[in-house]
Formats: structure tokens, C-alpha cells, sequence
């Protein structure tokens, strides 16, 4: 019985796949009986759609894209803005210096609004923002990361991410994703963020719960937790 059997009552089963994985007819092979769900490793991420301003790469991206559209398994988009893997242009000038708030939200839409509209035939579901919360939160300090995206516009480059790829496919389903999402302490600041935004009618559809999990924790406990509380403020549809 293939994972995606077992628990086809339930949900489905997901794999991150990279586009060798997509090319190698073995390895082509475990995810079309294993999995029916795929999102893109790294293929999808803003420096390798769109490494230079302008210059798109959809190469890599569209041949996952292509074998799920060949084979019928509907995407998990992966991601549109993270602080890592981008390309400085979205947030810097020529001269090195941080762009302004205008011309960074005038840099975010066009790229978002290009990836989503490509893919959104076959992405039913994307992370809009990722990793924006600060994993250690001092008296005094914002519970956000201080990317240059936030030092720009603060939590508006946010909002504003949502509010882009909303435009692009007022269909998909919008997440925001982040990784130690157990730790009480991020737990409650990255719920805090959600019910601040939800509030706001920020289109947030949901909370991506990246799992880095081994052996040695985070509890079954705390994981129990985590679920409970997003669940609360973001609850499934």
C-alpha cells in the first residue's frame, strides 16, 4: 500500500521535489506512487524564478509545474517572499542602499503577480510570506525578523504580499509558513501576527507548520498545542 493510500480517508501526502526529481523516470516513479500532493524545493523561490530584476527563469520551476500537470497532482506553491533566496534587487538600489517603501511594494507585486499567474492553473495553494517571525523576542524588540523588507515597511510588506497574490488568483489558498513553530514562545508571537492580520482582513487562509521535527523534540505535547492554537486563530476550511 502506497503512503498515498493509506491515508487517502484522511489527507493527502505531500513531497518537496527539486526538477531532477522530475526528469529521473525511477525517481519520477516514487512520487506518482507514493505522494499526490508536490511542492517545489527551491525551484519556485524568488531568486530562482526571477534572480535579476526582470529577468525571469521559469525553466526549472516549469518542468514540476509540467509533470504535475501531465499527471493530474495539484501544487503547493513555494514561496513568494522570504528573506533568504532573493534576489537584492527586490530590496536594494544600484547604489547598495535599501530601497523605498513604494518602490519595494512596486518590486513585490510584479513578482508575485508573474509567479502566481503562471502557475495558477495547477497551484491550489501557496506560501505567501515566509519566515517573518523572530525566532528569540527581547523586552522591547518586534516579534518580526528585521529583514530588509521589514526595515523598509515594517509588517506592511506583509499585508501587502497577501493582498498581491490575492489579485493574482482570487481562488488559491494563502499561507503564511514558518519553521520552530512548536516553541511556545514563537507559537504565541506567530499568533499574535495572524490575529492581528485577520483581524485587519489580511487574506490569510491558513498557517504552514514546516515540521523540522526529529526524535529529540519538540513534544508531542507542544506539537499537540501548536495545532490547537493555529487552528483557532486560521481554522481549516
Amino acid at each position: 500500500t502506497s503512503l498515498k493510500d493509506a491515508y487517502k480517508d484522511y489527507f493527502k501526502v505531500g513531497v518537496a521535489v527539486n526538477f531532477r526529481n522530475v526528469t529521473v523516470p525511477e525517481q519520477q516513479a516514487i512520487v506518482l506512487r507514493e505522494f499526490n500532493s508536490v511542492t517545489a524545493e527551491n525551484d519556485m523561490k524568488p531568486e530562482s524564478t526571477e534572480p535579476q530584476q526582470g529577468q525571469f527563469n521559469w525553466a526549472r520551476a516549469d518542468s514540476i509545474a509540467d509533470f504535475c500537470r501531465r499527471n493530474g497532482i495539484k501544487m503547493r506553491g513555494h514561496c513568494l517572499m522570504w528573506h533568504s533566496q532573493i534576489g537584492e534587487w527586490m530590496y536594494k538600489d544600484k547604489k547598495g542602499n535599501l530601497v523605498t517603501k513604494e518602490v519595494l511594494f512596486k518590486n513585490m507585486k510584479s513578482h508575485i503577480q508573474a509567479v502566481v499567474s503562471r502557475y495558477k492553473d495547477v497551484v491550489y495553494c501557496w506560501d505567501v510570506v515566509n519566515e517573518a517571525i523572530a525566532d528569540n523576542q527581547y523586552p522591547g524588540q518586534p516579534i518580526y525578523r528585521q529583514s530588509p523588507m521589514y526595515q523598509i515597511a515594517g509588517d506592511e510588506f506583509i499585508r501587502k504580499a497577501f493582498e498581491y497574490a490575492r489579485e493574482a488568483d482570487p481562488n488559491a489558498q494563502l499561507f503564511y509558513n514558518d519553521y520552530n513553530e512548536c516553541d511556545p514562545g514563537k507559537r504565541d508571537r506567530i499568533c499574535q501576527m495572524l490575529r492581528t492580520m485577520k483581524a485587519d482582513g489580511v487574506p490569510i487562509d491558513g498557517f504552514g507548520m514546516q515540521g523540522h521535527y526529529n526524535v529529540y523534540g519538540p513534544s508531542e505535547e507542544d506539537i499537540d498545542a501548536a495545532i490547537t492554537a493555529y487552528a483557532a486563530v486560521v481554522p481549516p476550511g
